[in-house]
């Protein structure tokens, strides 16, 4: 068995030495457990009674679907699932918007960033109409400087060349920026372009336990990475 890797701890983070924060949006900052729910039961669960399908059987169409496009831009555009299945995917969010909420600690942590002057960035690859729908429900737009979705840059963050696009569009230097992710490719290929700080976001779901990385320092929360100063 892979040891966990290292408890972060307070002194980790040089925030003196980072100007760009660049944070995922889903299973970092929101509670994943409304994707997982969203795209693992209640979709299929649709899509079942929309075909006369037993709902594992449904489940089983979907997941296939889901694996043939990802990488690609395709796998999170909403617009593109709606065509695909048949049923209307972004309202579909916006019905079930209920679920949507900040992981804990997500809102003090980004109230911090603020209090030391870091300019922050949402780099997500959902889509923007998801996004939409999100930012409607918790105002995450508030607390940072800007969001920018994939489909912006062209590709999806686990992939190469999304990261030379990213730089371009927002200016950050890799030596002076933290990225923090809950998915290993994502860190992967921003640590294959440079990025100074990583971080996973082990504790991507409220409603699961955290799945540490050996080759990240992992955190299961935001506590850590105040330094020692209270949000407030």
């Amino acid at each position: 068995m892979t040891p966990n890797p290292l408890p972060l701890t307070p002194h980790v983070v040089g925030w003196d030495e980072i100007d760009d924060v660049l944070l995922d949006m889903d299973g970092t900052l929101l509670d994943r457990h409304f994707d997982n729910f969203f795209f693992e039961e209640e979709l299929p669960r649709r899509y079942a009674a929309l075909h006369g399908l037993q709902i594992e059987e449904s489940r089983d169409k979907l997941m296939a679907m889901y694996r043939s496009v990802e990488g690609e831009l395709a796998w999170t555009d909403l617009h593109y699932w709606t065509q695909r299945v048949g049923i209307d995917v972004v309202a579909l969010h916006r019905e079930l918007d209920h679920m949507i909420g900040f992981l804990p600690g997500a809102e003090e942590f980004l109230r911090y960033l603020r209090q030391i002057g870091k300019r922050v960035t949402i780099v997500t690859n959902a889509h923007e109409s998801g996004v939409s729908v999100k930012v409607a429900k918790t105002g995450l737009d508030r607390h940072v400087d800007r969001i920018v979705n994939a489909f912006e840059v062209g590709y999806l963050k686990m992939r190469p060349e999304y990261w030379p696009n990213c730089q371009r569009l927002l200016g950050f230097d890799p030596a002076r920026s933290l990225f923090m992710d809950d998915d290993e490719g994502c860190l992967v290929a921003a640590k294959q372009f440079g990025v100074a700080q990583l971080i996973h976001s082990a504790k991507s779901s409220s409603q699961l336990p955290p799945t540490p990385l050996a080759q990240f320092v992992s955190v299961t929360g935001f506590s850590s990475l105040l330094n020692g100063r209270p949000a407030t």
